[in-house]
């Protein structure tokens, strides 16, 4: 019998010019779970991505970030998924979302890019978009605004406690997703 394996991938860019940054929030978030779980990230080169492999509610759980810059996510996650024998529905990915406030958390159990990069790298690399996603609100830019240099751009200290609690929310969603399925999920945190 094979042991069941999950996937969660926090996406962002790496390097310390991005580490606040909004469009780094899936990293944040992996970054808080894998300290509370008394976890270390370390380089996978096969996969290019840093990573760190626990159990966790009798299944093996690999947490994942990719170091291929947004844009090349996909890569990451295709190798990953492959190695394991993972099926899209075993992967979970967290990412920002400037369609959602500020702070505020969906997650759903597939969907489209809604044109997040990393997204849809994903979904073009794997055929697929029936993967879990934890979305992190971080607000639509102020007018006139690139999108592009916005999600680059680190939270004002006013901000900042807002995306602290979200963060710890967001944990407690990937916990859950892992415990009890998308379902219960979707319904406590959305």
């Amino acid at each position: 019998m094979r042991l069941q394996v999950k996937l969660v991938v926090g996406l962002g860019n790496p390097g310390p010019e991005y580490r606040n940054s909004r469009h780094n929030l899936g990293f944040m978030a992996l970054d808080g779970l894998v300290k509370d779980l008394l976890l270390e990230f370390k380089l996978d080169k096969e996969s290019r991505s840093m990573r760190t492999t626990t159990f966790f509610n009798k299944e093996d759980v690999i947490l994942c970030k990719p170091l291929t810059y947004m844009n090349l996510s996909g890569e990451s996650v295709l190798k990953l998924k492959t190695i394991n024998k993972l099926t899209a529905r075993d992967i979970l990915v967290v990412c920002d979302d400037i369609s959602l406030e500020l702070g505020r958390l969906r997650i759903r159990a597939k969907g489209s890019s809604g044109g997040h990069k990393g997204l849809n790298s994903i979904i073009k690399v794997l055929g697929s978009n029936e993967f879990s996603r934890l979305r992190i609100g971080v607000s639509l830019p102020k007018k006139n605004q690139d999108v592009s240099d916005y999600v680059l751009t680190d939270f004002s200290s006013s901000e900042k406690k807002t995306i602290r609690q979200a963060l710890d929310t967001a944990k407690e969603a990937v916990v859950c997703w892992l415990k009890e399925g998308i379902e219960t999920a979707m319904n406590k945190y959305n």
